[in-house]
């Protein structure tokens, strides 16, 4: 890494531009090249074995959309000292009926009041230090960045009765089962105790949860957050930062942001859940240290699909499964879709040889994907929660496949590739641009504090 000029007294320590040559001639690394194993082309790929073809619906049941996406940027808030940073993100759910949609998509202009029935959008912010800051009254990083993710859940309600955290609450102690509860269901076995340097197990019973959302630590009697549970303090590091949790944590929020409103409607409207379709930014999982909330999530969905046909999909926009489905969409036929199974993932896809015992990303997804060409041509990866997951799945356990990809081809959009409408949009109302959103909250951070 080279040396960077600080008060443009010195010049900026530039790369070597013939060092590569060490690399291309050493003999391990040649021998390191020639073991490397990447997946084939697909020249050779048969499909036939995989396809399911799509058949649109003759009553679609979906009257409303609603569409959860979230962004943050990272700013410096100290010019003498650059690494020390916060990250600001902001979080949407946007919600439009159908019938607005379809009449904006018939019409010939688009008037600004007509886009204005599909700005019905909530929004959420968190503002998070990340590296060589802290709260006056923490002492450290962690319990900083701790401590601003409790207050986050606390303090947001979406304009609904509950907030986050109780929400939250919900969700891992599986309250929506109401009286058919097991004792299993009212624990929470925290894998790291944020609040010892031994980082021990400790167990979250339910009836020793304090009002406000917190537990008494049992060894050293200070406070234990409800949203601990998360397991970032294991990978925040006081000297290198917490930026290595920034995805995990919006793809988390993501995911409460959906439950909660998810409860609202069984609390206010439980007829209406099987008329709303929601539509996820991202695959249908947990990943990193927050993996272990696919469990209770494939929970809540086995009971939604038991009781209210629930319709939620996932769309992604990027990654080794959007590559593939850009390598293999001449082999597709319009109106197609590919079915992923173990097999077919760990053989064209992914390098790896996978778990003979279990499937595919079986400890961190609740759903299964489907590659999908629209009969207009275009290419979607989409992500279908299931009841359980398979090796060898097929179109028979995944709950409400035509229904979702007649959603997925009617909402379509052609301002990027892959792109559904409500995901573009939601995404255009939080996203936070390079410039000159990082620079204006960079000025913002520096004014402020």
């Amino acid at each position: 890494m080279g040396y960077i000029s600080r008060n443009n007294r010195r010049p900026f320590e530039g790369a070597s531009k013939a060092s590569h040559h060490h690399i291309i001639n050493d003999s391990e690394v040649q021998a390191v090249m020639k073991r490397i194993y990447k997946p084939p082309q697909n020249d050779e790929l048969s499909l036939s074995d995989f396809i399911e073809n799509f058949e649109p619906t003759d009553n679609n049941p979906v009257e409303a959309i609603i569409a959860v996406d979230g962004g943050y940027t990272e700013v410096s808030i100290d010019k003498g000292f650059p690494s020390r940073n916060i990250h600001f993100s902001q979080f949407g759910a946007l919600l439009f009926k159908a019938e607005d949609l379809a009449e904006i998509d018939a019409a010939a202009f688009i008037a600004p009041e007509d886009m204005a029935k599909l700005k019905n959008i909530h929004r959420l912010k968190l503002a998070l230090p990340t590296r060589n800051v802290r709260f006056k009254e923490e002492n450290t990083l962690q319990g900083t960045v701790l401590k601003s993710i409790f207050e986050f859940f606390s303090k947001n309600k979406l304009d609904e009765k509950h907030n986050l955290i109780d929400t939250l609450a919900w969700f891992i102690f599986r309250r929506y089962r109401k009286g058919q509860r097991v004792e299993k269901d009212k624990i929470w076995n925290l894998a790291t105790n944020p609040l010892t340097s031994e980082g021990n197990q400790v167990t979250l019973f339910e009836e020793k949860m304090n009002r406000d959302y917190t537990f008494t630590c049992p060894e050293t009697g200070r406070t234990i957050y409800l949203t601990d549970i998360f397991r970032f303090q294991e990978i925040i590091d006081e000297e290198t930062g917490a930026a290595g949790i920034l995805g995990y944590l919006v793809n988390t929020i993501e995911h409460i942001i959906i439950i909660h409103l998810i409860r609202q409607l069984l609390r206010i409207q439980p007829e209406m859940l099987k008329k709303v379709l929601f539509i996820k930014d991202g695959s249908t999982g947990f990943f990193g240290q927050t993996a272990p909330l696919h469990d209770p999530m494939n929970d809540l969905i086995n009971w939604l699909l038991d009781k209210h046909n629930i319709l939620l999909v996932g769309l992604e926009k990027s990654g080794a499964f959007v590559d593939h489905a850009q390598e293999i969409q001449n082999k597709l036929k319009p109106g197609q879709a590919l079915i992923l199974t173990d097999d077919y993932i760990y053989r064209y896809i992914l390098p790896g040889g996978g778990d003979p015992n279990r499937p595919y990303a079986s400890t961190s997804n609740y759903g299964h994907k489907v590659i999908f060409k629209t009969r207009k041509g275009q290419m979607h990866v989409v992500s279908v929660p299931v009841r359980e997951l398979k090796k060898f799945p097929t179109a028979s356990d995944l709950p409400n496949l035509q229904i979702l990809l007649d959603n997925v081809e009617d909402l379509h959009c052609d301002m990027y590739d892959s792109a559904l409408f409500p995901v573009a949009l939601v995404n255009k109302l939080v996203s936070l641009s390079a410039h000159p959103s990082q620079r204006i909250l960079e000025k913002f951070a520096n004014t402020s504090m």
